[in-house]
């Protein structure tokens, strides 16, 4: 969720989702060490459980960044070998390191040799002509001799050329069924299922076959789908949407003191309503007037369905 999820938007989800384990957007390995780019790291306790997801392909600079992560209070460092996106090609990190099981492995012992938290690896199911089963096997294989012990698995393989990033969410098909296989194979391997995970009823279905979900663009689009999940999965009662936003009150007050813009909060919170009377005027309210300067959580207040003139 590379420009997503921030530790504004991922404060937002903890408050609908009391038990799930968030994830950053991807951090590049460079921009923490090289870069010294520490800002990046920044979040709220209230986060945790929290993974940091790296990208890169340097084991030596990775490590470093490990450490930096760890340091930082992080409960798990994530590498991504799934992301498809051009600039992420050019650095010679994400999807195109599924072509190369062999580095990404040193990649995992260089940064498991550097921390104490867990080292996990979220990939696709192949790149390009490369995605039968057997090169994932292979692949999981050599994660598996590194020490992964969960393996992070988009669904669908990426077309890392004459596709773009949002295409490689849609276009190539959903293959649920060989990560279930993959599960079967490698029990001993901590199988998580990502891609086209909208409802409980689909979460659930996900469950009977592997160890666990991760859902992205559908929390995003539609935050209140954490809250149903949570209760399905834990028993937790879901929060008043009002709720939320009162107990997002405090933090996002407390950024706009230090100099938060309050869009760079809201932007995670439009689809609070999503599918509820009002929503569209919440929408609108906020995407306008959040970037106006000066703006405060008087615009939230405003903004809150059957409050919108």
């Amino acid at each position: 969720m590379l420009d997503w999820t921030d530790r504004h938007c991922r404060y937002f989800h903890r408050l609908l989702a009391p038990h799930a384990r968030l994830y950053t957007e991807m951090v590049t390995s460079a921009a923490l060490v090289r870069g010294h780019a520490l800002h990046l790291l920044e979040h709220s306790d209230e986060e945790r459980p929290l993974a940091l997801q790296l990208g890169g392909s340097d084991p030596v600079e990775l490590a470093a960044a490990a450490r930096l992560g760890a340091a930082a209070g992080y409960d798990e460092i994530n590498l991504n070998v799934g992301c498809p996106s051009d600039r992420v090609q050019s650095g010679r990190f994400g999807a195109c390191l599924m072509r190369e099981p062999a580095l990404v492995a040193d990649c995992v012992r260089a940064m498991r040799g550097a921390v104490d938290v867990p080292v996990t690896v979220k990939c696709r199911l192949g790149v390009d002509d490369q995605d039968a089963y057997a090169d994932l096997q292979r692949f999981t294989e050599a994660m598996l001799e590194a020490g992964v012990r969960t393996l992070i698995v988009h669904a669908r393989k990426a077309w890392l050329q004459g596709l773009s990033p949002k295409e490689n969410r849609e276009i190539p098909p959903l293959d649920h069924a060989r990560v279930y296989r993959l599960k079967r194979e490698f029990p001993e391997l901590v199988v998580v299922i990502n891609g086209g995970i909208g409802t409980v009823d689909e979460a659930r279905a996900h469950l009977a076959q592997v160890d666990g979900v991760m859902i992205g663009r559908a929390a995003y689009h539609d935050p209140y789908f954490l809250a149903r999940l949570e209760q399905a999965l834990y028993g937790t009662p879901p929060p008043a949407r009002e709720a939320v936003l009162d107990r997002l009150r405090p933090y996002a007050q407390a950024e706009l003191a230090r100099g938060t813009a309050l869009a760079h909060i809201t932007r995670h919170v439009l689809g609070l309503y999503h599918g509820e009377p009002g929503a569209r005027a919440f929408r609108r309210a906020l995407s306008e007037g959040a970037h106006r300067l000066g703006a405060g959580w008087a615009l939230v207040e405003q903004a809150r369905p059957g409050r919108v003139a």
